[in-house]
């Protein structure tokens, strides 16, 4: 900032484990979104090392971050990031299309995809033509269409009503449990919590502690 060095993160040590529920609790301003943003390769660190796979992601260039971010990772946004130009099926498809998956089998997933997050009514509705809930719910049919081993999530029930974020949730859960991904979330709620096997507390840029929660 001008001549002023800000740390948005300071002294991170975590190690995330495949096929963990990982939920990173913090206060508005605690790092929360930088921290998401390393971890999903969007950004790379000023300094220290964020490994995937035990492959440091600053020795990636951005062609090669975009691949791992387009086969590995499935992000939900809080700010949804649909497309305003391109309906609801064809925002689910368009992860589908930059992998040149066949596209009657992408058209399949995106069809079975909608019908998990209650939306197959809605196909051709452009985002401008739905609610903020079923925004988001589109966001998260598109993060699980190339069904990468790790969920990204930046409070990705902060604009659903209880019903279906529970709902959400629950399928998430059941993604982590039933085929192994790797779910991590980035939230200030502490209802979250209950999916956690591990919950990282962050506060400042630093975290806070690590809890590991009892087999759900």
């Amino acid at each position: 900032m001008g001549e002023i060095e800000f740390a948005a993160l300071k002294g991170i040590n975590l190690e995330i484990y495949e096929g963990e529920f990982l939920i990173i609790l913090g206060p508005s301003g605690s790092g929360k979104s930088t921290l998401m943003n390393l971890l999903g390769c969007l950004d790379i660190p000023s300094k220290g090392t964020v490994c995937l796979n035990s492959k440091d992601i600053s020795e990636l260039n951005e062609s090669e971050l975009a691949v791992v971010r387009g086969q590995m990772i499935g992000f939900i946004f809080q700010s949804f990031n649909l497309l305003p130009t391109l309906n609801t099926e064809e925002n689910v498809l368009l992860p589908m299309e930059f992998q040149e998956e066949n596209r009657q089998i992408a058209r399949q997933k995106a069809s079975y995809l909608l019908e998990i997050v209650g939306l197959s009514d809605k196909k051709k509705n452009l985002p401008s033509q739905l609610s903020g809930g079923q925004k988001q719910r589109v966001a998260i049919a598109r993060s699980l269409a190339v069904n990468p081993p790790i969920i990204l999530a930046d409070e990705p029930t902060g604009n659903l009503d209880t019903k279906t974020g529970d709902y959400i949730l629950e399928f998430l859960d059941g993604l982590q449990k039933s085929e192994g991904k790797t779910i991590i979330i980035v939230t200030h709620d502490l209802e979250l919590i209950k999916y956690a096997t591990r919950i990282v507390y962050i506060r400042d840029g630093e975290i806070e502690k690590i809890e590991t929660c009892k087999e759900k």
